[in-house]
């Protein structure tokens, strides 16, 4: 089966390389998509994105697809954009469903403002979050909780992966994320994460 892989804001397809041969092990055929949020607004990079998924939908081949973090959101909106687009599942790594406190937090810094353009002011606004359309794929969570916990922690005693904590993964309440104790940053290349891929990929 055909395998999407959207990396997260600040990374490239290169984050997903262990991922994709595990894909490929599997016997799954993974293909990268790269954008670019210090040049590209982020209207443009899911215009780009609905194209690439545009002619899957048309052919009528079921498709898996796999984000980690910001690359997870993208991933939601171009569903919605294709509602003839086949989903065996949509895996989000880190994905932040609901308003990531850190990115309120480092947005008013200018060298986050510029590598992250549109895509991370959309990270702060609420409203982008309430504007996101329900899931209409099966799709699963993976949150890591790997990250600090403690009085000084911007998470205090929440579970997180140092970048999103998770309650901040969901979609809806009712979510039971599958909880991993990985950090964000490497969410895509744990043994761990890559085999729930797989297995929620099989069906």
């Amino acid at each position: 089966m055909r395998v999407l892989l959207v990396h997260g804001l600040g990374r490239t397809p290169l984050s997903m390389m262990f991922l994709a041969r595990s894909l490929s092990q599997a016997g799954h055929r993974p293909e990268f998509f790269a954008y670019f949020p210090y040049v590209e607004t982020h209207d443009r990079i899911l215009r780009r994105l609905v194209r690439r998924l545009r002619t899957v939908s048309e052919l009528g081949e079921e498709v898996g697809l796999v984000g980690h973090s910001f690359g997870g959101l993208l991933l939601r909106e171009v569903i919605a954009a294709l509602p003839d687009l086949k989903v065996r599942n949509l895996v989000m790594l880190g994905t932040p469903n609901q308003p990531p406190r850190l990115a309120a937090r480092f947005y008013p810094y200018l060298p986050f403002r510029i590598l992250r353009g549109t895509c991370g002011r959309n990270l702060t606004d609420p409203l982008y979050f309430r504007r996101l359309p329900k899931l209409r794929s099966p799709y699963t969570i993976v949150a890591g909780t790997a990250g600090w916990r403690g009085r000084l922690s911007p998470f205090r005693m929440e579970p997180n992966d140092g970048v999103v904590a998770v309650s901040e993964t969901l979609v809806e309440d009712k979510d039971r994320p599958v909880l991993l104790p990985v950090m964000h940053t490497f969410l895509t290349i744990n043994k761990m994460v890559r085999q729930v891929v797989i297995e929620r990929l099989q069906g």
